[in-house]
């Protein structure tokens, strides 16, 4: 029996990396003969110190174009076509777009790489990026004195080393910051007594356990023996002489040849008469054709001459006669269109440039020099802007150019805007998510007592995040599909706070409770027991809780229930594990909630129905309704979507989201009136997507801030004056975080 070695391979696949993981691993094995008796097999592992989707990218890119500048070059050997492959990819990714996304640090592309050609192993390093071969239970690694010094590089020469591999020998190509967190006496333990793949999947999943983020790459090939068989002498069966070799085939049954010739030769008389009888049958059928009575050819007919005279004649007046009428259509149309009074049209235009120029000194009345009637009598001021707004609207119906008219309206509206309240301020991106996965996101809430960062509710990925913004960190807390407590989580659909718990409402009406351990992230995640839940439905709207006794974290639970037009109020256990009665209806008469978008409780009940916001104290509304906004020359009455505060019942500022105008209205919540209402500065249309968001309470004197999400992340906005003391200025870039797992 002769034997060859087959190669083993263990890597974790891109679908099942880690979304923080820029490392590329790839692995080629020729189907051609020649190539994998020349070039062999190529293992290949790039890595990345850096962290983002361009570095993913960069490293692809890296991994791609070694691969092929190896296979295509045929010029030497493997050790000079490696050295040469890898100097093509440093060039390469010197020049491409991705080197602005790899940061400031020098070299932070590593690459590690193996060839095994029958039983030669070539091995080589470049930058962060590390080889282990295995033998006999030795761990074995190549020293490199540049290791700091990756791609791209102004010089790059790797080194290539060269040795046999035998059968049982293992290679591992890896990051070093795997090694480093998890020290080479589990590799090893590891590569000993694991498969392949089973080894790269536990060294993986040990580094994410430890903490570990960012590069994590590992390929692992082991040296397999397969038994093949030699080929030999095929036996061939024996077969006697034949005796008639040489001889004319004949048929063993008695006439049986003389009967077939004869049936051939019968054949083909046949068709010869057939030939023939077709032949006559067609000169039968001409005869018969040409025997047929014929039409003579007709006469030609000449036009006489004074015929056609008497076309053209008739031609030309019938055209003459097309001539006047047109004339005399288009000399009617002049005569008595032109008969009409120009007057009404310079009047028109009178009208026009009195307009502008009583715009424009209404105008110069409120903000001229040294004049500020906004801020001294803003009932005049009212009046004379409201007048001015007019009197533009009027020159534009009249045909006045809006290169004239528009200068003149935006000082119109920026002075009516600081009339009406309007503060322009900045919004910062706090964190975003990255392209892939892709998120969608549909709630935010404040963290809970003991863990106040933001968690966001995320449609896409059917997930709750904890945004960690000290550190630029997404955990997921809740995933559909995870099990925990003796259940499998639903998707998350509704979010809500209660003391020390955050709680989750997923699609089979469940409800958890996530309570925080620390201050760092770590949280314990359980069922919560609510009689009478999985009687809901699929339309509840909102969730929201009301801290009845603190130290024993003890709250009430309410549920807006359309279905059962009510909002349900659930009381808690006495050792806080549920709420094992049966809801209260807390409204004191049932009504139609199905145009509630938000709730917010504070002590009161405040809640967004159709547009509107009603406070409810003791299930019925009453003392308190929110002011009518007088800017309505500007913008259509307030339709509030998403309601929050920050202050204590009865004191400070209520908030509500106008999507329909993109801005943020402030009202008093002792008796409603307005307080204050806000856009974003420069035309930022940032808010046109605005889901949600919560209130950080000012501190002494200090404004109030907002923290928002789109669809793809988080931003924090000061309800202050862009260039205030402390305001931020509009930001231009979005910084980015990716979510761990």
């Amino acid at each position: 029996m002769a034997h060859r070695i087959q190669m083993k391979l263990g890597v974790v696949p891109d679908a099942e990396r880690a979304a923080d993981s820029p490392d590329t691993a790839l692995h080629v094995e020729p189907r051609v003969g020649a190539q994998t008796r020349t070039k062999g097999h190529l293992y290949l592992l790039v890595t990345s110190r850096a962290g983002g989707a361009k570095a993913r990218e960069a490293t692809r890119l890296v991994a791609d174009a070694i691969r092929s500048e190896y296979y295509y070059d045929e010029s030497a050997g493997i050790r000079v076509c490696l050295v040469k492959a890898i100097q093509a990819a440093n060039k390469r990714l010197t020049h491409a777009r991705e080197k602005s996304a790899l940061g400031s640090t020098p070299g932070p592309i590593g690459v590690a790489l193996a060839v095994v050609r029958d039983t030669e192993l070539y091995v080589c390093t470049v930058g962060p990026a590390e080889a282990y071969l295995n033998r006999g239970a030795r761990l074995s690694t190549l020293p490199d004195p540049h290791r700091d010094r990756g791609l791209p590089s102004t010089e790059v020469e790797p080194d290539v080393w060269r040795g046999e591999i035998d059968v049982g020998d293992q290679l591992l190509l890896v990051s070093p910051q795997v090694v480093a967190a998890l020290g080479p006496d589990a590799v090893k333990d590891a590569l000993v007594t694991l498969h392949p793949q089973s080894a790269v999947e536990q060294l993986t999943r040990q580094f994410r356990e430890g903490g570990g983020t960012g590069t994590d790459g590992a390929l692992v090939i082991e040296a397999a023996e397969i038994a093949v068989a030699r080929a030999g002498v095929v036996p061939v069966p024996v077969r006697p002489a034949e005796p008639l070799a040489g001889a004319p085939d004949r048929s063993p049954i008695p006439l049986a040849d003389s009967v077939a010739s004869g049936i051939a030769a019968a054949q083909t008389r046949a068709r010869t008469a057939r030939g023939a009888l077709g032949g006559a049958m067609f000169r039968l059928f001409s005869r018969g054709l040409d025997a047929l009575p014929a039409r003579g050819a007709a006469d030609r007919r000449v036009t006489p001459l004074s015929a056609r005279r008497e076309m053209q004649r008739r031609a030309a007046m019938a055209l003459l006669s097309l001539v006047v009428v047109v004339g005399g259509l288009g000399i009617a149309v002049f005569v008595l269109g032109g008969n009409k009074p120009l007057a009404p049209a310079l009047q028109t235009l009178d009208n026009a440039a009195g307009a502008i120029d009583k715009a424009r000194d209404d105008l110069n009345r409120v903000i001229g020099p040294g004049i500020d009637l906004v801020a001294n009598d803003p009932k005049k001021a009212e009046t004379l802007l409201t007048e001015a707004y007019q009197k533009l609207d009027a020159a534009r119906q009249a045909g006045v150019p809006a290169s004239t008219v528009d200068p003149i309206r935006t000082q119109v509206v920026s002075a009516l805007d600081r009339l009406y309240g309007m503060v322009d301020i900045a919004s910062t991106p706090i964190f975003t998510f990255p392209d892939k996965p892709a998120v969608d996101l549909r709630a935010i809430v404040k963290g809970p007592v003991g863990d106040p960062s933001p968690f966001v509710l995320d449609a896409a990925t059917k997930a709750v995040y904890r945004i960690d913004l000290k550190n630029g960190k997404a955990s997921v807390i809740f995933r559909e599909g995870n099990k925990a407590a003796g259940a499998t989580q639903g998707a998350p659909k509704l979010l809500g706070v209660g003391g020390r718990d955050l709680l989750m409402v997923d699609s089979k009406n469940i409800v958890w409770r996530w309570r925080p351990a620390n201050s760092s992230g770590k949280g314990s995640i359980s069922r919560v027991r609510v009689t009478g839940s999985a009687e809901w439905g699929d339309d509840i709207l909102a969730i929201g809780t009301f801290l009845r006794d603190p130290e024993s974290n003890l709250y009430n639970m309410y549920v807006v229930d359309p279905s059962a037009q009510q909002v349900l109020r659930y009381s808690p256990a006495a050792d806080g594990s549920g709420f094992p009665g049966n809801p209260n209806s807390w409204l004191s008469s049932s009504r139609d909630l199905t145009g509630v978008t938000s709730m917010y409780i504070d002590g009161d009940v405040w809640i967004a129905d159709d547009g509107e916001i009603s406070r409810y104290t003791g299930g019925a509304t009453g003392g308190w309704s929110a002011a009518t906004l007088s800017d309505s020359i500007l913008r259509s009455a307030p339709q509030y979507k998403v309601i929050g505060s920050g202050s204590e019942k009865r004191t400070g500022t209520l908030y509500g989201f106008d999507p329909g105008s993109d801005r943020l209205v402030g009202l008093s919540k002792v008796n409603g009136s307005f307080v204050g209402q806000y856009r974003l500065a420069g035309g930022d249309t940032g808010w046109a997507d605005l889901r949600g968001f919560y209130v950080e309470p000012g501190l002494d004197q200090e404004p109030d801030a907002i923290v928002w999400i789109d669809k793809n992340g988080l931003q924090r906005a000061l309800l202050q004056p862009v260039g205030a003391l402390g305001s931020p200025a509009p930001s231009t870039g979005t910084p980015t975080a990716t979510p761990g797992t």
